[in-house]
């Protein structure tokens, strides 16, 4: 009797080591910075404008709370973790939010007054940087505009020259390639949209930021073939799971 009962309590203690684990040791891998920008002294507020909440993303595993589930309950963890069977229940019972075409996410809808700054690729980018055409902080709070209709699953201010990020998950429909595609916008000055919200294309979700001082002002876009990554670096020679946004952009337009 003695043994068995200590056999639980190492049963008990690899449980609770497990669990712990489990909601613990995912370290905040956006540790890292955007050196190749140049650093601004002045500061900008992040403040985010409150709005209702449209959609509650329902939870249907182990009675965790829905910010639980979509990892966002400690600041240090940016791992999504929705299960595709989850979003599909959600565009289902809302199909007037799947995507009808993707738009530029400034200068709406062809990116007029901007041009990127840094491409897809470069020196391991793995998104893109646009600028307004005047250059410098000129772009500092220009509007931010959704690429296409989708979910918020994430608005935070990250630390370590993320800044303000928001991250919508978008339903492609009869697409040859994927069934969801995921968009990322990073540095932001503020942020008007708030996590289960429902947002169309061109709505404007953000304004374009510098990470509070860290770089010229410029918004840092993301779009990903494999949802609920980890943030991620910005920069990184494995690819795998993003797309180069301009040209996934311009052969998915809604004309």
């Amino acid at each position: 009797m003695k043994y068995l009962a200590l056999f639980f309590l190492f049963m008990i203690s690899i449980y609770c080591v497990s669990v712990d684990y489990n909601q613990d040791a995912v370290e905040d891998v956006s540790d890292f910075s955007e050196e190749n920008h140049q650093f601004m002294e002045d500061n900008t507020p992040t403040s985010a404008t409150t709005k209702s909440v449209k959609y509650e993303i329902p939870v249907d595993v182990d009675s965790k709370t829905t910010r639980d589930f979509i990892g966002i309950t400690k600041p240090r963890v940016h791992l999504l973790g929705i299960p595709l069977r989850v979003l599909d229940s959600i565009f289902q019972a809302h199909p007037e939010y799947a995507s009808d075409g993707f738009d530029f996410p400034v200068g709406k809808p062809d990116a007029q007054g901007y041009f990127k700054a840094q491409n897809f690729g470069d020196r391991l980018h793995l998104g893109e940087d646009w600028n307004g055409i005047s250059g410098g902080n000129t772009d500092l709070g220009d509007p931010v505009y959704s690429v296409a209709n989708g979910l918020v699953v994430f608005t935070e201010d990250v630390c370590c020259g993320w800044g303000n990020v928001v991250r919508v998950i978008h339903r492609l429909k009869n697409h040859q390639e994927f069934d969801y595609v995921e968009s990322v916008y990073a540095h932001l000055q503020n942020y008007n949209v708030n996590v289960g919200e429902f947002v169309h294309r061109g709505e404007n979700i953000a304004k374009i930021g510098n990470a509070k001082g860290r770089y010229s002002a410029h918004l840092h876009l993301e779009i990903r073939s494999f949802i609920n990554m980890a943030l991620g670096p910005g920069y990184s020679d494995d690819t795998f799971g993003y797309l180069d946004p301009s040209p996934f952009i311009r052969q998915n337009r809604p004309y």
